[in-house]
């Protein structure tokens, strides 16, 4: 984990989903390194222990404050529009303003075999468009009539490999991927839409990355073994500093000209355009 503190970002408040561990952790300590005051958002604030990640705190939030940043946990489920105005609702009571939200609540974990374009069923479809897609929607939705009041914002959206290029998930994972697919779709629209308004938004794309979870689910789903190593370019999984390296690049004045763009962290196994 990056160690150095940056004014970068200091007296901006950010939202982090998904951020009791894994990818959604490393962003939100990233940004607090950065200067940000960060809120913690997960529908379980204590899910590290689930996958035995381990904290340099009691909790997420605690490691931020540890920084000498402000930062609280807000626990809910942001599949429904109540819970994601209820993050809003709660984060500008809190600090009066927003800043940033990065979109990371999600994942692939209904069953891979039956993952399969051609045999996904209802429930799994429903599932992957809830927790991926439709939180993205509503966070967005909600945090956009702060930002408009401010005259700005950044918004990063989390997509996955598996959406940008089927073959690198041999077909598998359908129900995600295409949920996925609607949130790279959904970063483009509001890139349109927004950017007069000063509002910037874009996309990171993950590929196969070594959080706690994959370490522990890789065998069963078939990832991050021998053969797939050697069909990325740069002979290495990712590792949470590289997607939080990204989203540095997305969330600071690099990246001020930047909007519409989905940027994928892979290794170099999608080398064409998204």
């Amino acid at each position: 984990m990056k160690n150095t503190i940056s004014s970068t970002l200091q007296g901006q408040v950010a939202i982090v989903t998904g951020a009791a561990r894994g990818l959604g952790r490393g962003y939100a300590l990233r940004l607090a390194q950065l200067g940000a005051d960060v809120v913690i958002a997960d529908i379980d604030l204590s899910s590290a222990r689930e996958f035995g990640e381990t904290l340099s705190a009691a909790s997420v939030p605690d490691e931020i404050r540890a920084l000498g940043r402000r930062s609280i946990g807000v626990q809910g489920d942001l599949c429904r529009h109540e819970g994601a105005r209820a993050l809003v609702e709660r984060t500008m009571a809190e600090f009066g303003r927003i800043d940033i939200l990065v979109n990371n609540a999600g994942g692939a974990f209904t069953p891979v075999e039956r993952s399969t374009a051609s045999r996904m069923p209802d429930e799994d479809s429903d599932t992957m468009l809830d927790v991926n897609y439709r939180s993205a929607l509503f966070c967005s939705q909600e945090v956009l009539p702060t930002m408009r009041a401010q005259g700005g914002g950044v918004i990063v959206n989390i997509a996955t490999l598996a959406a940008l290029d089927p073959s690198r998930a041999a077909g598998r994972l359908a129900p995600y991927a295409v949920a996925k697919g609607a949130v790279l779709t959904l970063t483009r629209y509001l890139a349109f839409e927004l950017g007069p308004e000063g509002i910037r938004v874009n996309c990171i794309a993950p590929g196969s990355m070594l959080t706690e979870r994959i370490r522990k689910q890789a065998a069963e789903r078939g990832m991050q073994n021998e053969k797939e190593i050697k069909r990325i370019p740069l002979r290495r999984f990712g590792e949470v500093e590289d997607c939080a390296n990204v989203l540095e690049f997305l969330v600071t004045p690099l990246s001020s000209y930047v909007t519409g763009q989905c940027i994928s962290v892979c290794g170099g196994q999608v080398l064409t355009p998204s």
